[in-house]
């Protein structure tokens, strides 16, 4: 991914699952913050907006990031989002980190009952007048294919529309954006426009075959007063050396990605099993998905290869783990969201402690 590209200090991060004790994990998470994480991603999907929760968590911290990650675009307006990642970014002083994401039409047509279309174009225009929101320059005015500010009676408004600048005065002018991507033109796009990219299920042995050539195409079109692309990627964490410990924890990430790779979404309509097929994966991934939808859900899970659950997870002893880490360095990895799987408390902050120190 970062061929001939000067690498990047690596920031280790960590995501908040919406799904388990959000209160205990907050309590705790100053521990976290004192052995070096350093940045936070609080997911939405369908459950609990991730915005109220990363508030509470400015309020609870002092130095991580708190990332978005990811809110749909259908469900807010671009100025909402502008607005939303403004009073996040001003109740912890500089700290937000906007990650933006498609979905899928399950949920947001199903969900949101909002309709699923044109997600390249409306990632775009959701960029661009994010940006022009928060330089607060002139009030925002803007003629996209998909949206526009003010809305005329030529656009089916009423014509009382008025052209506004946001009322405060963000923290910074320049927010960073994330965008959740893999497929290829998504992934030019974030390699275009925004300071950050976040694949999932990321193989870093397969960076050039999956993503180099729209990496290559979004660069070369890239602003130059933007920063380098910082890739965001997520990893299930154990540091063991207990093979049954191992077993369990791999176990875990074999399920999600049988998921992933066979149930999301229909056949042919599958973004994750495409991308495991631009890994190399294409027998595998068929069959997968063949066995998912087929309610074989622990075959599904069986047929997942090991070295794929090698290279997207940080399980096992130090020294696998260690080179692992640098697998994902030397890959172009800039953030590194663990996601520590020890049952204890005390045993996943000294997980991320030992991540810390490798990462450096």
């Amino acid at each position: 991914m970062c061929q001939n590209r000067p690498m990047t200090p690596m920031t280790l991060g960590m995501p908040i699952n919406y799904a388990g004790d959000f209160r205990e994990t907050i309590d705790h998470l100053r521990d976290f913050e004192g052995v070096g994480v350093r940045r936070v991603a609080v997911a939405e999907a369908y459950s609990f907006d991730a915005v109220s929760q990363l508030g509470y968590i400015a309020a609870r911290t002092d130095t991580m990031e708190l990332q978005t990650g990811i809110l749909p675009m259908y469900s807010r307006t671009p100025t909402n989002l502008a607005m939303t990642a403004a009073g996040l970014d001003y109740v912890s002083g500089g700290r937000a980190v906007l990650g933006i994401g498609a979905s899928g039409p399950q949920v947001i047509e199903g969900f949101h009952g909002v309709k699923y279309d044109f997600p390249l174009g409306r990632a775009r225009e959701n960029a661009e007048i994010c940006r022009q929101v928060w330089r607060r320059e002139q009030p925002v005015e803007y003629r996209g294919k998909h949206y526009q500010l003010p809305l005329t009676k030529d656009d089916g408004g009423s014509g009382l529309g008025k052209a506004l600048k946001i009322i405060n005065h963000p923290v910074r002018d320049r927010i960073p954006m994330l965008l959740a991507a893999i497929g290829p033109k998504n992934v030019a796009l974030a390699a275009e426009l925004f300071e950050e990219l976040q694949p999932f299920l990321y193989h870093p042995d397969h960076v050039e075959a999956a993503f180099g050539e729209a990496l290559a195409e979004g660069r070369a079109k890239r602003d130059p007063s933007l920063p380098d692309l910082r890739i965001v990627i997520q990893a299930s964490t154990l540091i063991t050396e207990d093979p049954e410990l191992i077993a369990g924890a791999q176990a875990a990430v074999r399920h999600v990605t049988a998921l992933y790779i066979g149930g999301m979404g229909a056949r042919g309509k599958n973004f994750y099993n495409s991308l495991v097929q631009r890994y190399g994966y294409v027998d595998e991934a068929k069959l997968i998905q063949d066995l998912y939808l087929d309610g074989k859900k622990q075959e599904a899970a069986a047929a997942v290869p090991q070295e794929l659950i090698d290279a997207i997870s940080l399980i096992g002893p130090r020294a696998a783990v260690a080179e692992q880490v640098e697998r994902f360095r030397e890959s172009g990895v800039g953030v590194l969201l663990a996601a520590p799987a020890a049952s204890t408390h005390a045993e996943r902050v000294e997980d991320m402690r030992t991540l810390a120190e490798l990462i450096g």
